[in-house]
């Protein structure tokens, strides 16, 4: 162990020069765009998410307002929610060159929704897509000693919710049919970004990129991705410090991509994002369990699991992050 580093603690992650982190990040983005990509600004995907709403503030800095262009992408599952934080974000920003392209046409002319809900009237038989509610999602603790199993949920009209452990045919046809959503999404932003002979800016966060939390040739095909060394809470920290709306920085992170209300804990990381960047802050840099323990009030033995949850998760995502094989 290197007896010269920190104690392990809770506020390990705290960035104490965010101004200085800020400006670094913005003069980088200008000179990848600039010199590396030879683009003369930003198209940039808004949400209502805290790490797209962070990259547009970034970006609005980086560019000036008037070389950003900010693109709603809803579809016909999306929060309403998703659109009015989206056009909040754009304003505090003065970034006028907003546009919406809903995308639910292109969606249903892939056989998105009917491919999804088939494989879901697989596994619950009883499954109304026009009337149910559904997500996939996984129910173990990230301290569990078993790969992570997901299973389908339905929500019934009537307030019933069914659940069922996800056959991996299933699982696999659902996952590759909302896939649709994030590609989609992609490709009209490229269609705006080589319209303008601008850069698409990436939003994907520090775990996003190493735990595989995005779509290849989706949200994973941008061009240049500012925070995407960044933990989530450091996210929330620049949010903060960039003056991103409250309503964004208070809203619970979701998937947006179910009709089912979904959060990303629920979906993929198994525990708040608060927990899981100390731990995995832990993790990469070689901390005993035994020390992490200590300060997230859990057992060594729990520790050691997510340690080893972390490495499958890298590895078995390790395909979304190469490049095509020559």
């Amino acid at each position: 162990m290197n007896t010269t580093r920190k104690p392990f603690s809770k506020d390990i992650l705290h960035i104490e020069n965010i101004e200085t982190v800020c400006n670094e990040i913005i003069s980088k983005l200008k000179t990848d765009v600039a010199k590396k990509l030879q683009r003369r600004g930003a198209v940039i995907g808004i949400s209502g998410g805290i790490d797209s709403s962070v990259c547009m503030a970034l970006s609005a800095k980086a560019f000036g307002p008037n070389k950003v262009t900010a693109i709603m992408l809803p579809e016909q599952d999306s929060s309403d929610d998703s659109r009015i934080l989206a056009e909040k974000l754009a304003a505090k920003f003065e970034v006028t060159d907003t546009l919406v392209e809903d995308i639910t046409k292109a969606l249903d002319g892939f056989g998105c929704y009917q491919r999804r809900d088939d494989a879901i009237g697989r596994v619950i038989t009883n499954f109304d897509p026009t009337i149910d509610k559904a997500k996939i999602e996984i129910k173990q603790d990230a301290a569990s000693n078993l790969p992570p199993a997901f299973s389908v949920t339905v929500i019934k009209l009537n307030g019933d919710i069914i659940s069922k452990l996800l056959p991996v045919k299933e699982y696999l046809q659902i996952v590759a049919s909302t896939n649709f959503k994030q590609r989609s999404r992609m490709s009209m932003l490229y269609y705006h970004a080589e319209r303008l002979h601008y850069a698409v800016i990436g939003t994907p966060n520090k775990h996003e990129v190493e735990q595989g939390f995005f779509v290849k040739h989706g949200d994973g095909g941008a061009d240049v991705m500012p925070i995407g060394h960044l933990y989530k809470t450091q996210v929330y920290q620049l949010a903060s410090h960039l003056g991103v709306p409250q309503e964004i920085i208070d809203r619970t992170p979701t998937t947006d991509t179910y009709t089912a209300e979904q959060t990303q804990e629920d979906f993929f990381y198994q525990m708040p994002f608060e927990q899981m960047d100390l731990i995995w802050y832990g993790w990469e840099n070689d901390y005993p369990a035994d020390e992490v323990a200590k300060v997230m009030d859990r057992t060594p033995q729990d520790i050691e699991n997510i340690y080893k949850n972390f490495e499958r998760k890298r590895k078995t995502t390790e395909y979304l992050r190469m490049r095509p094989i020559f």
